[in-house]
């Protein structure tokens, strides 16, 4: 299977890295089509061959990185648009920022503008052509016969949609091995024993050990009697209930380790591209914002006594405490009482400057400085105090999940009105999704939804 498997990526990534070319061409064509004076000596001229391998370079590596180009993940998916768009995207945005420091030549901005919508659709048109191609029930002449080894409702299970991913296989047939209950099987079942002395038609391609986390230690074994098969051997790996292997095997060092819980953090885009942005924002808005931080000081400094600022201790990125600041909005009380209780809609603790502060959400501005220091990031999961995230942990289900990203001064949660006292658990929901999901365009679309009606949010007291 992985034959075949490498195959198909070969000629997807052979025609997804023609693509630019292509779409160039056809830019030209629709260019000169509407009436634009675009001849085919400026099109293929040096300025522009310059700008088509720059393309073809940006193209290759973002298409990469994608899945454009991974049969794999059309296996795991309906369509390639999301991907497609996130790459092409990527690409384009990449090109302006190397053509904006480059100004020895003036390119068409019509063309790169049509280019870059072909380049999207020819993308999203070839994953489509390739899903049909590995999904397609027609047509196979020589399938890849795989012997299952196991022969319960988990092996029934895997091959199960070891065939609906692709039209190739054909299951020959399943191996019991000791101590196990056959399933209802629609291939032959042989006995681990039988192996030895079992001769199968026209041999075997491929053998996929499908046993339980419990019988793992039958490998050994299974791989002495299967040798014979001069097959190469897979296994599917499931370790239990509530444990989400990652799709990452690698090597460190003299170890092979296997990514059982990970998170957006170990992503390249999250950990350069994420941080670029959070910086850029939070400089972008502390300039912006200081005359109207300036103002709420001394607002706060004429109306209440005590601090500007309301320092507390929050739980972040893996579990640690740091240092949030805020707008005071409060009378000044013990932090005992402010680290273990609740704002409600109605609190007698909140100042008639500090209702509207926190009714507009403006008491958060100084958390961009917490961003500038790398404890926050502008989107994340909300940040809580460490007296409710010992309660937390013990009542919901997978809480600490929350802190495998940097806390956030917007969220997916507070976008859907979870703010404040609301539904822990319906919080927890949009965290893991957004921890599922996560995307630069998944931020932008937070950040907007925040703009747009969190400002004067109804849980915003």
């Amino acid at each position: 299977m992985i034959r075949k498997l490498n195959l198909y990526r070969f000629y997807l990534r052979l025609v997804c890295y023609l693509l630019p070319a292509l779409s160039f061409g056809i830019a030209g064509l629709l260019r000169s089509f509407f009436g634009q004076q675009f001849g085919s000596l400026e099109l293929y001229g040096p300025a522009y061959i310059r700008l088509l391998v720059i393309t073809t370079i940006v193209w290759a590596a973002t298409s990469e990185h994608y899945g454009v180009a991974s049969p794999e993940q059309l296996m795991i998916r309906r369509t390639g648009l999301r991907s497609a768009f996130k790459a092409a995207t990527a690409t384009y945005l990449l090109l302006l920022t190397i053509l904006f420091f480059y100004r020895e030549v003036a390119y068409s901005r019509v063309f790169l503008a049509l280019s870059s919508i072909v380049l999207l659709l020819l993308a999203a048109a070839i994953q489509g052509i390739f899903w049909r191609m590995i999904r397609s029930q027609t047509g196979v002449i020589n399938p890849i016969r795989v012997l299952v080894v196991g022969a319960d409702a988990f092996a029934r299970r895997a091959a199960r949609r070891l065939v609906r991913s692709a039209a190739w296989f054909r299951i020959v047939g399943f191996v019991r091995i000791p101590g196990q209950q056959s399933a209802a099987l629609k291939a032959p079942v042989y006995d681990l024993e039988e192996l030895a002395s079992l001769e199968l038609g026209h041999g075997i391609d491929d053998v996929l050990i499908a046993i339980p986390p419990e019988r793992l230690g039958s490998i050994p074994q299974i791989l002495i009697a299967t040798e014979k098969f001069c097959a190469p051997v897979h296994a599917v790996v499931d370790l239990g209930k509530g444990v989400f292997v990652q799709d990452r095997l690698f090597r460190f060092g003299s170890l092979h380790l296997l990514d059982l819980v990970s998170g957006a953090t170990i992503d390249l885009d999250y950990i350069v591209w994420k941080r670029v942005f959070d910086v850029a924002f939070s400089l972008s808005v502390i300039v912006i914002a200081l005359p109207i931080m300036i103002t709420i000081a001394l607002a706060i400094r004429l109306t209440s006594p005590g601090p500007l600022l309301f320092v507390q201790e929050r739980v972040g990125l893996n579990g640690r405490t740091f240092k949030m600041y805020k707008f005071r909005t409060m009378s000044v009380s013990s932090l005992t009482e402010s680290d273990s209780r609740w704002t409600t809609a109605s609190d007698p603790r909140r100042t008639g400057l500090g209702a509207l502060l926190r009714k507009t959400s403006l008491d958060e501005l100084p958390q961009f400085f917490n961003v500038l220091q790398g404890n926050m990031s502008v989107v994340g999961p909300r940040p809580e105090r460490p007296f409710f995230v010992k309660q937390f942990v013990q009542d919901v289900a997978h809480y600490h999940s929350r802190h495998q990203l940097k806390v956030g001064i917007t969220g997916w949660a507070q976008v859907n009105g979870l703010r404040g006292d609301t539904s822990i658990s319906h919080r927890i929901e949009c965290d893991l999704y957004y921890l599922q999901n996560w995307s630069f365009m998944f931020d932008m679309r937070i950040i907007f939804l925040t703009l747009w009606t969190g400002v004067f949010g109804s849980n915003a007291y």
